[in-house]
């Protein structure tokens, strides 16, 4: 590699908006994200949130076409 040329390389506090910090290797003294691992929804015990979505779609699809003990 050529001197002079490349950025510094340092150790960077990333900072996310829900609160979250952590250190990393880059070329930027800090970072401010918006969403981390913490706070993203498929992260952030992921399972919860898709059985919850799943089922509510499932019982609308089962209310519309009559499939439930209700449209009977």
């Amino acid at each position: 590699m050529k001197k002079g040329i490349h950025p510094e390389y340092v150790e960077t506090e990333v900072k996310c908006a829900c609160g979250n910090t952590f250190t990393v290797k880059s070329n930027k003294k800090d970072l401010h994200l918006e969403v981390c691992d913490k706070c993203h929804p498929f992260y952030k015990g992921g399972k919860e949130g898709i059985a919850v979505s799943k089922a509510g779609r499932v019982e609308k699809f089962n209310r519309k076409y009559g499939f439930t003990k209700e449209a009977k």
